[in-house]
């Protein structure tokens, strides 16, 4: 049976190296997402301050990294979540003034290879073990849906109320998280926002846009707002606001 171990990237530079490694391939197709301003901005600089808090599930027969999660200590009210979620988290950890009383989830990122283990699920358990160990509050998370992008032209307000034939979420991603404990807050309609050229936007969709328009984009959870007048793209993607307890 294969046996994990909970590490940082902190803890080597052989780690941060593999974590980075991991996420990229993670992610890699969706990396038009890398160009909100916060993520520009910001992401890098907060995993570098922040990189105790970086989690990687390692496995202890190789010492490679399995799984890894990304997150950041903030100041949030839990009960009065914003519309936006992950480029505010982003922010607001950067510009944080206050006592910074719960994590912000941010990321986990499996490779292909390792998935369907119940390792994302046991990521999701080490954020509020993590937050326990800081003394903070609790967890929150603005959860990406793993198949919406199949539905891109659906709502995420209506899409959170479709259920399975056992009265669970639709969304393979949205039951893991309130099997895992998690309380779905709300939608975050407005959780990370890219807008660049019509140049960039062809180069990820591998194709040009012959007029003004809404655009699929493979793997966005939304269209693309194209203006050829403007020269200008805008992608909006939604998510959804699950909040976590510490773990006791």
């Amino acid at each position: 049976m294969t046996r994990y171990v909970v590490k940082t990237r902190a803890d080597s530079p052989q780690l941060r190296k593999a974590a980075t490694a991991i996420e990229q391939a993670a992610w890699g197709a969706l990396g038009f997402l890398n160009f909100t301003k916060a993520h520009f901005v910001h992401y890098q600089e907060l995993l570098d301050q922040f990189a105790d808090y970086q989690l990687c599930l390692v496995d202890e027969a190789t010492g490679y990294p399995v799984a890894v999660g990304n997150c950041v200590p903030l100041t949030c009210d839990f009960d009065n979540l914003p519309s936006e979620g992950w480029d505010w988290i982003v922010e607001t950890a950067a510009n944080n003034n206050g006592t910074r009383n719960a994590l912000g989830a941010l990321a986990i990122s499996v490779p292909g290879i390792h998935r369907s283990k119940g390792l994302a699920r046991l990521m999701i358990q080490e954020f509020s073990n993590l937050a326990a160990r800081r003394g903070l509050d609790g967890v929150i998370a603005p959860v990406r849906p793993s198949v919406m992008k199949l539905y891109p032209y659906f709502p995420m307000e209506e899409y959170i109320t479709w259920k399975d034939d056992n009265g669970r979420f639709f969304d393979p991603w949205l039951r893991s998280h309130a099997a895992a404990g998690g309380k779905i807050i709300k939608s975050a309609d407005r959780s990370m926002v890219v807008e660049e050229p019509v140049a960039f936007w062809e180069m990820w969709r591998g194709s040009p846009f012959p007029q003004t328009g809404e655009y699929k984009i493979e793997g966005a959870l939304n269209p693309v707002q194209i203006d050829l007048e403007r020269d200008s793209g805008r992608y909006v993607e939604p998510n959804v606001w699950f909040a976590y307890k510490a773990a006791a």
